[in-house]
């Protein structure tokens, strides 16, 4: 199928706009590749140190003729999601000796989880943890001594920070390992109504533990369509991860078997062999498109209307909120996870997952169907689904029909026309909203606004029940100059309730909801934020606030023309909980519009 006329007119203004920096890019990764295989310029000494505890493999590593793969893992035993990699090192290493090559850990970054952060200080660390991915996976790669790269993570902020790795050293091939889904608890609806009943005072603390831990219950990814499993889509979408593996869970002979087979399929693209694939190569205009319309087609995080833009940045490629709009009017949503309906992630993969999803958006010319990726030229592979056959490894075609139209549908019978992510812009500013889950009814709010300067304080006032009539909760100050952008999600279980009390109530922030954005209409990362002065420092309580999801407007009735700006007072937000190690990051950081970012 040809490319649809307008995917390839956004396509075509994003590589103009970015022609210069991605040329100066390009330009600096093919000088990179010209110097040839980096360990053939180190001294002897310096090579002795490299690989002084490498054991078997060093008579390997110090002959030069063998690729030798450099693992960045981002493992800790706290995640649940990154769990899984702390036996993967073993692996990867007894795979690349069958392979013929060697592997070395090059080195670890720190992988948080907002769900443990969530409504606590050290969340305000959780969006900057990002750039500080991306640097701590420089500082592994900077030894100079791999021929190519795997990148071991899954959760929020992890894998954009190592794309943005990936793309510096973009000379170097990149392949990106997933660890998989935990299999099915409690399911998500259920765990919602008791958080919900906990807000209302109608269950326990007991009643809530015990519905927690039945939810997250063992290895693996969250099972709900969060930022992590958003991250999984899009390493497929952008031709990173190999085709069907991002949802396989965690300790099967399946999953062990496409690690393995990453690893194959790294030390085959390195510059020693006859298919070379450089990440920056990967990484161009048609990546980054396909994977913001996996995010429409989806109904993925919001997270990532922040980490793409940075992500490109990294390889010279600007993208900005226009293209999210352009191309979520385009793409049909055509997945239901939740919180956008109650199936899981384990659903989404057994009605026909990614491969059934890739397959009809190539159908319909929704796709570069053309783009470079770790395994071939061209997207069709990602419309396979990898099989275990008789213990050997194999891909065959995957669904051709939907085998569950609750939760995935084909493009041509979507849930919606459009995607599951929109543009906002209005006399308040610019912002997202994402409106998978919200009712159409609930896609237009007009209310006064009641404001605060922190999710606090919001908790306090629906405490007292001052929540009586329609609202726009205002929580300004939460910007990444602000306090570094939290996320806002203790706030979704007391605004549903009032939701669902008959209230007309929106949230409208410059911080975050990110993946699990449910259905109370969140207009998010509202810029340029009330730390640099933007509108929403103007607003004051009892001011109308029109949110149209619909038209992609956020205004207010009020003039804010001849107000000042309100000043709050942001000193506890630079103590405590590491805050203080942050304070260059928040003074540095640019706007949410350019990717909340002190790299760029």
């Amino acid at each position: 199928m040809p490319l649809h006329p307008s995917l390839a007119a956004i396509t075509d203004r994003i590589r103009a706009r970015s022609a210069n920096s991605r040329a100066s890019y390009l330009d600096r990764m093919r000088q990179a590749v010209a110097e040839g295989p980096a360990r053939a310029h180190l001294s002897c000494g310096n090579q002795a140190h490299a690989y002084a505890a490498t054991g078997a493999d060093k008579a390997d590593l110090a002959a030069g003729r063998a690729p030798n793969i450099g693992i960045v893992t981002a493992y800790n035993d706290m995640l649940s999601a990154h769990k899984p990699y702390e036996d993967y090192p073993a692996l990867i290493r007894r795979a690349a000796r069958a392979a013929g090559a060697t592997a070395q850990v090059a080195g670890g970054v720190p992988a948080m989880c907002d769900g443990v952060t969530q409504g606590r200080a050290g969340m305000e660390l959780s969006l900057f943890s990002r750039d500080v991915i991306a640097l701590s996976a420089g500082v592994a790669l900077s030894h100079n001594c791999f021929d190519a790269a795997l990148y071991l993570g899954v959760c929020d902020k992890i894998v954009p920070g190592l794309v943005i790795a990936a793309a510096t050293f973009g000379h170097v091939p990149a392949v990106f390992v997933p660890a998989g889904p935990m299999t099915t608890g409690l399911a998500n609806d259920a765990k919602s109504k008791v958080r919900n009943d906990f807000a209302e005072g109608k269950a326990t603390r007991d009643d809530l533990m015990a519905a927690e831990m039945a939810a997250y219950h063992g290895p693996g990814t969250c099972t709900f369509y969060g930022t992590a499993n958003t991250n999984q889509m899009l390493m497929e979408f952008m031709g990173l991860h190999l085709p069907g593996s991002s949802f396989v869970n965690p300790g099967t002979p399946l999953r062990a078997a496409l690690t393995e087979a990453a690893v194959t399929r790294a030390a085959a693209i390195t510059a020693l062999g006859n298919d070379f694939r450089p990440a920056g190569e990967i990484l161009d205009e048609r990546a980054f498109v396909n994977g913001i319309v996996g995010l429409m087609a989806t109904g993925g995080s919001t997270n990532l209307v922040l980490h793409l833009p940075a992500m490109a940045r990294a390889a010279g490629i600007l993208i900005e909120v226009d293209d999210f709009a352009a191309i979520s009017a385009i793409v049909p949503l055509m997945a239901r996870v939740y919180p956008n309906g109650l199936a899981d992630v384990n659903h989404f993969h057994a009605a026909g997952g990614l491969g059934f999803l890739i397959g009809e958006l190539l159908s319909a010319g929704l796709l570069h169907a053309d783009a470079r990726t770790i395994i071939g030229d061209g997207m069709a592979r990602y419309a396979e689904e990898p099989k275990l056959i008789d213990g050997r490894l194999t891909w065959q075609p995957g669904a051709s029909e939907t085998l569950n139209d609750r939760v995935l549908r084909p493009a041509r019978d979507p849930f919606q026309p459009q995607g599951g992510l929109k543009d906002l812009a209005g006399n308040l500013g610019r912002g997202v909203i994402k409106i998978s889950a919200v009712a159409p009814e609930r896609h237009l709010i007009e209310a006064p606004a009641r404001i605060f300067s922190s999710q606090e304080a919001v908790k306090a006032a629906f405490a007292r029940g001052e929540f009586t009539t329609d609202c726009v909760v205002v929580v300004r100050f939460q910007g990444p100059r602000a306090n570094g952008m939290p996320e806002l999600h203790s706030l979704t279980p007391m605004l549903s309730v009032l939701q669902d009390r008959g209230l007309k109530v929106a949230l409208v922030t410059d911080g975050r909801m990110s993946g699990a954005s449910g259905k109370v209409p969140a207009a998010i990362h509202v810029s340029p934020e009330a730390a640099a002065g933007g509108p929403l420092a103007r607003l004051a309580d009892g001011d109308i606030i029109r949110l149209d999801a619909a038209q992609g407007r956020l205004d207010t009735l009020a003039d804010l023309d001849a107000r000042a700006p309100a000043a709050a007072d942001l000193a506890a937000n630079g103590q405590g909980c590491g805050r203080e190690l942050f304070q260059t990051f928040r003074g540095a950081v640019g706007p949410a519009t350019e990717g909340a970012s002190v790299l760029f």
